[in-house]
C-alpha cells in the first residue's frame, strides 16, 4: 500500500556518498517548499542498533540472522515512519532500503529467500544507485573512519557492486549515477532524475 507522497531511496556500496547526497537532496527540496522526511536504514531504533553492532563485529551471528533483523527493522520503519509520512503527502528520502538487503545479502545467501522476505515492502518511486569502484570507495572510507564494517573489503564490495548493477534493471524505477564525479556534479544529476519523476507523477 502506498500513500499520496513521494518515496526516494538512495543505494550503493559503502563509500559511494549516499548519506551526503541524501542530505543535499533533502536541503534542495526543502528550499523549494516541499515537506521532506530524511531517514535511513538500519534505523537508530533497537533493532537497527543490533544490526550496526553486528556489522561492527561487536557481537557475532550468521548472515541469515542479520538479514532477518534487517527485515524486522525495515518492517517497523515502513509501518511506523515511511507509510505515515507518505499518507501525509510528504517526500520520504531513505538512505538505504530493500536493494541493500538484496545486493549485500545475496553475497552469502540465496537471492530468492531474500526477495521473499522483502517483497512485502513498498517500492520507491525512484531508487538512485550511486555507482563507484570499490577501490575509490575504500580510499574514501579510510579517510573518514577508524574501522571497517563487515562488507568493507575490495572483494566483497566488487560482488555487491555487480549485484547492484544487475538489480538496477529489475527493481522499480532505478537509475544509476556515476559517484566518482564531484559532489556537486552528482547532486545535479540526482536532482535532474528526481525532478523528472516528480513532475511526471
Amino acid at each position: 500500500m502506498r500513500g499520496r507522497g513521494f518515496f526516494i531511496a538512495f543505494e550503493g556500496i559503502d563509500g559511494a556518498g549516499l548519506t551526503t547526497q541524501a542530505i543535499l537532496l533533502e536541503r534542495y527540496l526543502r528550499e523549494r517548499g516541499f515537506n521532506v522526511i530524511l531517514t535511513k536504514e538500519p534505523t537508530d531504533g533497537l533493532l537497527g542498533g543490533l544490526i550496526k553492532a553486528a556489522l561492527r563485529g561487536e557481537w557475532k551471528t550468521d548472515p541469515a540472522t542479520i538479514q532477518l533483523l534487517f527485515a524486522a527493522d525495515r518492517s517497523h520503519h515502513v509501518r511506523h515512519h515511511i507509510l505515515p509520512a507518505l499518507e501525509e503527502g510528504k517526500i520520504v528520502i531513505c538512505d538505504r532500503y530493500v536493494l541493500s538487503s538484496l545486493a549485500y545479502g545475496s553475497v552469502d545467501l540465496d537471492y530468492r529467500w531474500l526477495y521473499e522476505i522483502n517483497k512485502v515492502f513498498p517500492v520507491p518511486d525512484i531508487t538512485i544507485i550511486l555507482d563507484l569502484s570499490p577501490q575509490i570507495a575504500l580510499s574514501r572510507i579510510a579517510r573518514s573512519r577508524f574501522s571497517y564494517e563487515l562488507f568493507e573489503n575490495s572483494h566483497k564490495l566488487n560482488l555487491v557492486r555487480k549485484n547492484y548493477l544487475k538489480l538496477a534493471g529489475e527493481y522499480g524505477n532505478s537509475v544509476i549515477i556515476d559517484a566518482s564525479k564531484s559532489i556537486d556534479d552528482v547532486h545535479s544529476e540526482v536532482v535532474r532524475h528526481v525532478e523528472r519523476v516528480i513532475k511526471g507523477s
